[in-house]
């Protein structure tokens, strides 16, 4: 339970995250097919394609937890070890988004450029071009989510958790474009934080790690059942 709710905020966080938020408007734009004048009038917004752009980057992102938790059930069969390595890797990236440690590899983004292709299928490819271009970019929360998704009991789960990553990039986004001009507001008056809400993020994930190499985070999810009861009806 405790883990879909990291998850969705790792999505979350993702879409702050400062090279990510900032394309936003450019994306809405290329997707819905209209220009930025456009956006800024609020006129003849589409939001079907950015729907279905979302579900094309959802799509990859859910097929890396299922590759994820296949790999970890499948490479090994202890799973105290699985746990201790998944809980480093995810303190690891942690201290890079905290400015702690710096991997140079996770500081870019690759860019996949596409042609402007309208219909159902163009703005799933295009979303699903945004999954695997920005995947360094997120690197290191997606790969958290991916490292806790490899210590699941099935692949069902791991495609639940990054479901919920993927909803939690998703709904922002698509909200974004039914509210354009007041998401232009946001941005703008966000970027001053976009470092204090990458800071919060890395925290979340290493308290997590700790958690998982402790064989604690399990304890976390029963404590806040207890607390919140109804939290049950999501698991």
């Amino acid at each position: 339970m405790i883990e879909l709710f990291i998850a969705f905020g790792a999505g979350l966080i993702s879409f702050l995250s400062p090279c990510v938020l900032p394309l936003i408007p450019g994306y809405i734009a290329y997707i819905s097919g209209s220009s930025f004048n456009e956006l800024l009038e609020n006129k003849n917004i589409n939001l079907l394609p950015i729907i279905l752009f979302t579900f094309g980057f959802s799509i990859v992102f859910i097929i890396f937890g299922a590759t994820a938790t296949f790999l970890g059930q499948l490479l090994l069969s202890n799973s105290s070890e699985l746990r201790i390595i998944a809980g480093a890797i995810i303190i690891i990236f942690s201290l890079h988004i905290l400015g702690i440690i710096k991997l140079n590899f996770l500081n870019y983004e690759k860019r996949i450029h596409t042609s402007n292709s309208k219909g159902t299928v163009g703005s799933i490819l295009v979303g699903m071009a945004f999954g695997f271009g920005w995947t360094p970019c997120i690197g290191p929360i997606l790969g958290s989510i991916l490292a806790l998704a490899s210590t699941e009991e099935s692949i069902n789960r791991g495609i639940l958790l990054l479901f919920f990553y993927s909803l939690g990039l998703a709904i922002p986004f698509i909200l974004s474009g039914y509210l354009i001009q007041k998401f232009l507001i946001f941005s703008k008056n966000f970027k001053k934080n976009v470092n204090i809400v990458s800071k919060i993020g890395g925290v979340i994930l290493l308290t997590t790690g700790i958690l998982i190499i402790t064989n604690k985070l399990q304890s976390l999810g029963y404590y806040i059942l207890n607390i919140f009861p109804f939290l049950q009806n999501f698991g």
